[in-house]
């Protein structure tokens, strides 16, 4: 059994892993797993995708079977429950959530006691739990639940907190574009009571629109809605909150690798952060380039955002993040957080009193190319006819590009990844070693 991926349990609601039977034995062995020693306690928390209720109510058994009492949070982000684990002395946290994804996918993904992923040895102990007979406790020893009314404005304050005291966001107008998903209800207070005029969007969840049009992964919107309200600028969450890309005043999308090189930037020039920073084999050259201008070393992880945590311990380093908007300040919290990368770029612009696109300016993205190749069966990309047209690619564009073929960790995708110099003909060559995978998944 193989049911964790990079970012917890995840799949289409109503097929295995996500079905409220497996969730339920999932809630059991986890219980069993993480509610070992003192605190018997975890906290629950979810987005807004209508299966969420019954996946909470799934969980919540499972766990009271196992002798676990259970926090029930509400709708709250990803990193909400990372830091409510941890402030409420909670054994482990659990996400109802599948990022991202549209309303049809659910999935579940757990922090430890510290407000950390769990570590892959503890995920193998929950798989080969769940390989056993369910088994109850005693009706004397059930766990209990109970709701926890105020998590929202705990979280709100421990965001502030991550900025100075005395910083402001005064006469910065800014568009707050929460997906409709888990950050609806906190995000826009955030940036609210720092002063800012906040543009709410995407703050209507109906339980299917989460990421419908909005969102991180779809920024159009907000790139209108910047422009119709004549804003500062715009910040794009996704349906969990734990990534973030933000658009400037003039309607120029900055994702992960450029929020990444800001806060860099910042921590360095102000705070005299003497570490370094982790991308991933996805982040753009021009960011490596930028950050070691900067005189910082630079390395790159594998895709996910649980790498990056892992190689940032590893080199006693702070900052590190994905493309994709996952930022990690590790100086400021556990994990990644869209609304607290949201602020630290904010507070760039305060200390250093330019805009954000003045900020943005410094880093020379490189043309990439990413083409999602969707596989029905898992197929081998080692043999001969891949590695030889990816040869061919890499001998055309020399020391100025790279090639990244991966599968993805929570779809069934392979990405095709090609950056370089001459955006047309990295086009051209992400298409065609595209190409070459569909013929490969065709046989």
């Amino acid at each position: 059994m193989k049911i964790f991926g990079t970012d917890g349990v995840r799949g289409a609601v109503g097929k295995w892993p996500m079905t409220p039977e497996f969730v339920l034995k999932l809630g059991w062995a986890a219980g069993m797993v993480l509610g070992q020693g003192g605190r018997r306690r975890v906290l629950i928390g979810k987005d807004t995708r209508i299966s969420g209720y019954m996946f909470e109510s799934a969980l919540e058994a499972g766990f009271s079977a196992a002798g676990v009492d259970v926090r029930l949070l509400g709708p709250m982000p990803t990193p909400a429950i990372a830091y409510l684990t941890r402030t409420l002395r909670g054994s482990a946290g659990v996400v109802i959530s599948a990022s991202h994804n549209p309303f049809q996918d659910n999935g579940v993904k757990f922090f430890s006691a510290t407000g950390e992923k769990l570590p892959d040895s503890v995920e193998a102990e929950i798989e080969e739990l769940l390989e056993s007979p369910m088994t109850v406790a005693a009706p004397n020893a059930l766990g209990k639940a109970q709701r926890i009314d105020d998590a929202g404005g705990r979280y709100i304050e421990f965001c502030k907190s991550t900025v100075d005291i005395g910083l402001s966001l005064a006469n910065l107008k800014i568009v707050v574009d929460c997906a409709h998903g888990a950050a609806y209800q906190v995000a826009p207070r955030v940036f609210m009571e720092l002063g800012a005029e906040v543009i709410r969007m995407g703050v209507e969840p109906d339980g299917l629109n989460i990421n419908d049009g909005v969102g991180s992964t779809e920024p159009d919107a907000l790139i209108g809605a910047v422009a119709a309200h004549q804003a500062d600028l715009g910040i794009a969450l996704d349906g969990d909150g734990d990534r973030v890309l933000l658009v400037d005043a003039d309607g120029q999308v900055l994702d992960g690798d450029i929020l990444l090189y800001i806060i860099a930037a910042d921590r360095k020039h102000r705070l005299g952060y003497g570490g370094g920073v982790v991308g991933t084999q996805m982040s753009n050259l021009g960011l490596e380039l930028a950050i070691k201008n900067l005189s910082m070393p630079f390395i790159r992880a594998r895709v996910g955002d649980r790498y990056v945590h892992e190689s940032l311990k590893q080199h006693g380093w702070l900052i590190g993040g994905e493309s994709s908007g996952h930022i990690l300040c590790l100086d400021r919290h556990t994990t990644g957080d869209g609304i607290i990368a949201a602020l630290q770029v904010l507070a760039a612009m305060r200390h250093e009193q330019k805009t954000l696109r003045e900020l943005a300016d410094v880093v020379r993205i490189y043309p990439q190319t990413l083409v999602n190749v969707r596989t029905e069966r898992k197929i081998d990309l080692d043999n001969p006819q891949m590695n030889a047209a990816i040869r061919q690619v890499e001998l055309a564009m020399g020391d100025t590009g790279r090639v990244l073929l991966r599968a993805s960790g929570t779809e069934p995708l392979i990405r095709v990844m090609v950056e370089g110099e001459d955006s047309a003909q990295v086009a051209q060559f992400a298409q065609d070693l595209a190409g070459v995978v569909r013929d490969i998944a065709a046989r």
